[in-house]
């Protein structure tokens, strides 16, 4: 099988540390783009509850067992990253310099290695020797706060906000642009400190300066895109269902609200002091018909309403199955590889890595040195 796919990044090789969370996430979205990236699992595994052939963030990698505290496992993941282009790792500060494979140790044996720093509070300040969560990242930045109806408590929005979106995409594009200034004349490595409260609190930036512009109120379900709007809110269908409504414009409102069939009751849509009557005429009708009936009713059309799908659902809507947004592989259906590139394109072309599945292909294609036939299972004399 083939050691990385086709996608931008192919030629590119990453040592990834196996952790959990935002750094497997950001080390799969490499790989996705087509690099090597070659996971370095500990015995015992990494500490997820889930069986290794369904964790999704280990596919198109490939593994290698390493035990960083033995005597001869520093010197291990010091050979790969001779070898390599980036490593990720996501332990708390000062870890991986206690075990011998910190920024120090990794770019004197390859100064052009870009070195990336995947944490929840960064590699200083106060809290950056504290354990958390997503949660907590995402609460002490207001962007928690934000989320959720004025009345209730804030909605925790799974670990998107955070971990994956604040920390693991936020690492990728730090690494590509370390990576950049690597491979540019007179450039050298370094280390990338991707933490998720900098991430969440920097995906919050309009909204600082529509706040400071007297746009935006510092409360959840008062705003005009955190649901206290009547036209951008989910409204519940007569089978207990639900459509979300994103009419913001005044030509996309008038579609929705003909359509809607509220058109001669509505009242005026900047009459604020009547938002709660147009909510209320609006979840009204929503709950005459099914969820069905709804999008048949809105097929193309300009309204900006769509069925609000669940995980299992969404890879059967038309659009997203023409598309091909979610695939099948190894028996798995999972989201595609984005985003989409026409002259280098990428896919899912290896299954969730396997731990240490991989370390006798590794060693023959990375060329790894002092290494038996007892280290390495299944690697014959002839590969070598």
């Amino acid at each position: 099988m083939a050691a990385t796919g086709n996608g931008p990044l192919a030629g590119v090789r990453v040592v990834e540390l196996a952790g959990i969370g935002p750094g497997p996430f950001a080390a799969m979205l490499l790989a996705d783009l087509g690099a090597d990236v070659v996971r370095v699992d500990r015995p015992g595994g990494s500490g997820l509850a889930i069986d290794p052939a369904y964790d999704l963030t280990n596919r198109n990698k490939r593994s290698v067992l390493v035990d960083l505290k033995a005597d001869d496992g520093p010197a291990r993941v010091l050979d790969l990253v001779e070898r390599a282009d980036v490593l990720i790792e996501g332990y708390r500060p000062g870890v991986a310099e206690r075990l011998g494979v910190g920024p120090q140790e990794c770019l004197e044996r390859n100064p052009r290695l870009v070195y990336g720093r995947m944490t929840g509070w960064g590699q200083e300040g106060p809290l950056a020797q504290r354990a958390g969560h997503d949660i907590a990242y995402i609460a002490v930045t207001g962007t928690l706060g934000m989320i959720g109806k004025p009345d209730e408590p804030p909605t925790v929005p799974a670990n998107l906000v955070g971990d994956y979106a604040g920390g693991s995409l936020y690492l990728v594009v730090g690494v590509l642009a370390a990576l950049h200034h690597a491979r540019t004349e007179g450039g050298s490595g370094q280390v990338v400190d991707a933490a998720i409260v900098d991430g969440a609190a920097h995906l919050a930036t309009m909204i600082h300066g529509m706040m400071a512009a007297g746009g935006w109120q510092d409360r959840r379900g008062a705003n005009l895109l955190d649901g206290g709007c009547p036209f951008y809110g989910n409204y519940e269908t007569a089978d207990g269902q639900y459509m979300a409504v994103g009419a913001l414009e005044q030509q996309f409102y008038n579609e929705f609200i003909e359509l809607l069939g509220i058109k001669d009751e509505a009242p005026a849509r900047k009459d604020f002091a009547r938002w709660g009557e147009l909510r209320a005429a609006v979840a009204a009708r929503f709950k005459t018909r099914t969820r069905e009936e709804w999008t048949a009713v809105f097929e193309g059309s300009d309204a900006c309403v769509a069925p609000v799908l669940s995980l299992r659902e969404a890879p059967s809507h038309p659009h997203l199955a023409a598309r091909g947004t979610f695939v099948d592989h190894s028996g798995l259906t999972q989201p595609a590889p984005a985003p989409r590139f026409s002259a280098t394109p990428s896919s899912v072309y290896r299954g969730p890595a396997q731990p240490g599945a991989d370390t006798a292909e590794v060693a023959r294609d990375w060329d790894l040195p002092g290494l038996t036939d007892e280290d390495l299972p299944g690697l014959t004399k002839e590969d070598r």
